[in-house]
């Protein structure tokens, strides 16, 4: 039986890759699609957020870089022409707007941490496939925006301009995903000071200390937010963490630390017992909340087990591919070839009214950290490429 990274390779070069360059691009306005429906045909209708705009532009920058797809650079260039163009600062204030009609006109014009968290990422990214000084100087200045208009006296990160509640975890943890991306993509001289601050915010602030369960839900003063919201903690992103720590431990060589595992193993605690996937949502006292699967989820598990690979864990190795082989039978090629199912309920029955582009950011990057900690190079050229270790 063939390897399953070598043909979960094979698929994004082959299948995904292409069919988002193409049917997934908005040729009309030169931005990707937010969605394909589920026969395969782009729902030219939806809204673009920045954000997906900016996993897009990775994706394609990224895998550029190893080789994969080098056609791709120009749809994540042409892409980051127009998000340029249409959301950097057109009401005259600085920063990106979050979301635009399909003719590029702003619809909601705060400025989110989250987005800003992907256009950092992407940038670092971009800059880096096209070597272009322009693209590194907005890179720049989008880390710039975020420390200058969107970082707090603490450290911590306002949720948008204007402010709103509750305040989350999560735009940290793709904070901290991008000062990573900077310092790998361009030497940003302040990403691992600023990395440093968004993990200490972890350690102080979003994980519980009795329960050692990730939060998501705050409140203005970082406690846990009011009612049910506070309770709320999701396995995939305890998963997306414990693949990160392991990044950062990798890039500046820190000793490996517990917290990654425990992480890991947190997650783990409310698994699918038949599939062994994580469910989407649990309590923090590790009870289900939802049980429902999406995607994603599974490949934060997939990358978080291949981390755990690389730091010497017993049988992660083999866990990771048990990961990316069910990954690959439930969720991938479907319902179209270069497709996903987005979600499915407990019972195993798809939830997915469309297949959102927004994925696709997920699924190659655990593809890609696959090939590059499991993955056989077949050729000295592509081992060279696939060297480069990924931020996603």
């Amino acid at each position: 039986m063939a390897d399953v990274v070598a043909q979960l390779r094979e698929w994004a070069v082959s299948c995904a890759l292409p069919l988002w360059a193409t049917t997934g691009f908005d040729d009309a306005c030169g931005a990707f699609h937010e969605r394909l429906n589920l026969d395969g045909t782009p729902d030219r209708a939806a809204n673009k957020r920045v954000r997906v705009q900016a996993r897009q532009i990775y994706v394609y920058a990224h895998a550029a870089t190893l080789g994969w797809y080098p056609q791709g650079l120009q749809r994540a260039l042409d892409a980051c022409e127009w998000i340029v163009a249409k959301a950097r600062s057109p009401d005259g204030r600085p920063g990106y707007v979050h979301l635009l009609d399909p003719g590029g006109t702003a619809v909601v014009a705060q400025r989110d941490a989250y987005d800003h968290a992907f256009l950092m990422l992407a940038l670092g990214w971009l800059a880096k496939a096209s070597g272009d000084a322009q693209i590194r100087a907005l890179a720049e200045e989008a880390a710039a925006f975020v420390e200058e208009h969107l970082t707090l006296p603490d450290g911590s990160l306002r949720e948008s301009i204007p402010d709103v509640l509750p305040r989350r975890q999560n735009p940290h943890m793709h904070a901290f995903e991008a000062m990573l991306a900077l310092h790998e993509t361009i030497a940003y001289p302040q990403a691992l000071a600023r990395a440093r601050r968004y993990l200490a915010l972890l350690e102080g602030r979003f994980i519980d200390t009795q329960t050692r369960t990730l939060g998501e839900y705050f409140a203005a003063d970082w406690s846990r937010a009011h009612g049910d919201m506070g309770d709320i903690s999701e396995p995939g992103h305890h998963a997306e963490w414990a693949w990160l720590l392991r990044k950062y431990e990798r890039l500046t060589g820190t000793p490996q630390g517990r917290l990654a595992s425990e992480l890991l193993d947190a997650a783990l605690h409310t698994a699918d017992e038949t599939t062994g996937f994580l469910i989407d949502e649990i309590d923090r006292q590790h009870r289900v909340r939802r049980s429902t699967r999406r995607s994603w989820v599974q490949t934060e598990l997939a990358k978080a087990w291949i981390a755990e690979a690389e730091a010497g864990r017993k049988g992660a190795a083999d866990e990771a591919r048990a990961v990316l082989a069910a990954l690959k039978h439930h969720y991938l090629d479907q319902p179209f070839p270069g497709g996903w199912m987005d979600q499915f309920d407990a019972a195993g029955k798809p939830l997915t009214e469309f297949v959102p582009a927004s994925t696709f950011y997920h699924v190659f990057c655990a593809i890609a950290e696959a090939d590059r900690t499991l993955g056989v190079q077949p050729t000295p050229a592509s081992a060279a490429g696939a060297a480069t270790t990924p931020a996603g």
